[in-house]
This record gives structure tokens, C-alpha cells and sequence, in this order.
């Protein structure tokens, strides 16, 4: 009888930590990106009874292990630019200031003074540097200072969709203007005036001269070997062997000068782009485009489905200044926790494995929102309730047991 009193003793010992693990679940309900666990149970060696195997009595019951469930959460829009959620596999990488690495699914996000991206905590989130050629840089603490500019591009290209009215008169003319930018980022008002020339012998009869000027403020303007002649063929194209044009500026704005501008027309086949046409239809321009820009503050800073930081400037420009990294392991079970919804490697678990969003085994950003617990409270409470009557059950075991020992005791009398 003293083994049954054992016995149950350990059936009350395993549904007590049982019914802590389901207190934690509940308790962390609303905890971001919070990973329900579940107690598991396994018997004690039995005993011997002699005889023929299998003739064993049971010991008891023991905690066997907790483990995490690893669903994923649902996301909770928050309006917040910087909040993130991971839909799919993946931790964020975060740092201490001791650089210590730790990994966490709460992507609960702010730029602090210095424009370093922080978590609640004050731990630095990671991410890859973006260059100005788009290239990704060994992954680095993601800092935006709130005084960030990006410098003035001189224009170097445009482009321009004209129709030139083929039933123009000779020596009428159409004048179309395109805003251009110096290396100071002063914008320059660039007029390119085409004037209508059937003088040519045939079959040239399609054919425009095209000049360019500046205000004579800003210095002078000229096509290189001008005069420049456009001609077209009878379906209103570029005739072949039409080639890009270059204009030459002479600044006196104090900006590098000359300032050499290509005028697209043709592509590295050096077939017609069909920007420049002339058909039987009013000139008109209804595209412009050019590279140039000039100097812009940083306005606001979002993050996209990829994990782009990216910068918008008061220029109008987009630009990807980081991208967040992101850590798979081997195995998700052996990650030791730290509290405060983290996470570091251990021998368990193998190394981490960064990546960005989206690619290998990691899963893509939802922008603008956060993972939520996984808990299922419904679940849980079925569970409370199952653990209650183990632990009843055992005691009554318990009491039981005391009754017929004290049977026993009373044979004396």
C-alpha cells in the first residue's frame, strides 16, 4: 500500500506542473507572437512481480517534456510602418550592445533618436545594407538617421513619346519642354523645338530639324554635330539607322559643366524605341522621362513584404537602404528560451542560418501588422479541466490508500 501512496503522490506532482504549463499558455494569450507548449507524460520504470515478463506493477507517472508548438500565429494589423509579422518560417535577428545575437517572431519595431530600429527591448534588429547599385552588404545593424538626404543626380538620359503632325506645313514648328536637373540639383527648363522641312529632295520628304535650348540664364544648349535632322519612313516611324542623340549643356549655374545628356531613340539593336513618331494626328507629347533628381530629406521609412527598409524622400525618390535578415534552424525545438519573446541557439538546435525574406526556407513580411500567441484557449481550457481530474483522481488515490492502511493498523486492536 505504501507503493500506491507513492504513486499517487506522482500523478499529483506531474498534473501540477501539467496545469503550470497551461496557466503559462493562458497567461501569454496576448503575448505577440507567443508559442503555446504542451506537457507530456511518461511512466515510471515498474517493478518486478517475479515470474513470466510482462508481470510488472506501475511506479507512477512523470513529467516527460514540454515542448513548444510551433504553429503559426494569426497577424493582427497594427497601422504601424515598422511593425512586422513573419507569415512562414523564420526569426528576426536581433543584438545586444555586447553582441550577442538573439532571435525572435515579435516584430514589434521603432527608430529610436539615433535611427537605429530597435525592438522593445533596446536590442538592434539586423539586416543587410543596400547599396546604390542594389547590392546586399554583410548584414549590419539597420540605422536611418531622421536627417538623412540623398545627393542631386545630374540628368544623363531622357526619353520622350512625340507625335509630330505629319500634315504640318513646311517650316511649321512644335516646341515641347522637359525639366532637367544640374549636379547641384537645380532644375533646368530644356525646350526642344522640331520644325517641319519638306525642302529635301525625294524620297525625303518626312523630315524635321530639331534644336534645344536652355534660359540664357542658366548657360547654353546644343545638339553635338548639330543641325540635327529626324526622318521618318511612310508608316510614321523612325527611318532606319536613326540613332540616340547627345546634347551638350554649358552651364553657369556653378554645376559641372558640360553637362553631356543622351536623348533615347533607339535600343541596343539599335531598332526604333517608338517614342518618336509622325502621324496624321495633332503633335502632342504625352511621356517624359529623365534620370535626373535633385537633393531630397527623408520623409517617412516603410518596410515591405521582402523586408526592404526603404526611404521616402521629399524629392519623390524610393530608396531600399536595407534589407531585414532573417535566421532559420535545423531544429526549432532545441532553441533555448531568454524571456521577453526571445530566443538563442544551442547545440540542440544547430547554427542559424540567415537569409532574407522569401528565400530558401524563410517566409515572406506581412508589413504593417504583427503575429499574435497561438494559443487556442478553448483547447486549453479542455485541458485544464482533464488535468483537474487526473490531479482529483490521484488524491483520491492518495486517500484512499490512507483509509485502508489505517484498516490495517486497526487488526492490532
Amino acid at each position: 500500500m505504501i507503493g500506491s501512496l507513492f504513486a499517487g503522490i506522482s500523478g499529483l506532482n506531474a498534473n501540477a506542473t501539467a496545469l503550470t504549463v497551461i496557466g503559462d499558455n493562458i497567461a501569454n494569450v496576448n503575448t505577440t507572437a507567443f508559442k503555446s507548449s504542451r506537457a507530456s507524460f511518461a511512466n515510471v520504470l515498474s517493478q518486478s512481480l517475479g515470474g513470466s515478463s510482462g508481470n510488472e506493477i506501475g511506479r507512477g507517472v512523470q513529467l516527460w517534456e514540454t515542448s513548444p508548438l510551433w504553429t503559426q500565429g494569426s497577424l493582427e494589423n497594427t497601422g504601424s510602418s515598422t511593425d512586422v509579422a513573419i507569415n512562414g518560417k523564420g526569426f528576426f535577428i536581433l543584438k545586444d550592445d555586447d553582441g550577442s545575437l538573439f532571435y525572435s517572431r515579435a516584430g514589434e519595431f521603432t527608430f529610436d533618436k539615433n535611427g537605429l530600429l530597435l525592438n522593445p527591448d533596446g536590442l538592434l534588429v539586423q539586416g543587410y545594407p543596400v547599396d546604390s547599385n542594389g547590392a546586399l552588404n554583410p548584414i549590419a545593424d539597420i540605422t536611418v538617421p531622421g536627417e538623412s538626404t540623398t545627393a542631386p543626380n545630374p540628368t544623363g538620359e531622357f526619353t520622350l513619346d512625340v507625335n509630330l503632325d505629319a500634315g504640318s506645313d513646311p517650316g511649321q514648328t512644335y516646341t515641347t519642354t522637359i525639366t532637367i536637373f544640374d549636379s547641384l540639383g537645380n532644375d533646368l527648363p530644356m525646350t526642344l523645338t522640331f520644325t517641319k522641312d519638306n525642302s529635301g529632295p525625294p524620297p525625303v520628304v518626312n523630315q524635321w530639324e530639331v534644336t534645344t535650348d536652355i534660359p540664357a540664364s542658366y548657360g547654353t544648349a546644343a545638339f553635338t554635330g548639330a543641325p540635327i535632322n529626324l526622318n521618318f519612313d511612310a508608316n510614321g516611324e523612325l527611318a532606319a539607322g536613326s540613332t540616340d542623340l547627345d546634347i551638350a549643356l554649358t552651364l553657369d549655374t556653378g554645376a559641372g559643366t558640360p553637362q553631356n545628356i543622351q536623348w533615347s531613340l533607339v535600343d541596343d539593336a539599335g531598332d526604333t524605341l517608338g517614342d518618336l513618331t509622325q502621324y496624321s494626328a495633332e503633335s502632342a507629347t504625352t511621356f517624359q522621362i529623365q534620370d535626373g533628381h535633385p537633393s531630397g530629406v527623408l520623409r517617412n521609412i516603410s518596410i515591405d513584404e521582402m523586408g526592404f527598409v526603404t526611404g521616402a524622400y521629399s524629392n519623390g525618390r524610393l530608396v531600399p537602404l536595407f534589407q531585414v535578415a532573417l535566421a532559420d534552424f535545423p531544429s526549432y525545438y532545441g532553441l533555448a528560451k531568454s524571456g521577453n519573446n526571445l530566443y538563442r541557439e544551442s547545440l540542440a538546435s544547430g547554427q542559424a542560418m540567415p537569409g532574407t525574406p522569401g528565400n530558401g526556407t524563410l517566409g515572406n513580411l506581412t508589413p504593417n501588422a504583427l503575429e499574435m500567441s497561438n494559443v487556442d484557449l478553448a483547447q486549453e481550457f479542455v485541458k485544464m479541466i482533464t488535468a483537474q481530474r487526473a490531479f482529483q483522481a490521484n488524491a483520491k488515490v492518495i486517500t484512499t490508500s490512507d483509509e485502508i492502511l489505517a484498516e490495517l493498523i486497526n487488526i492490532k486492536r
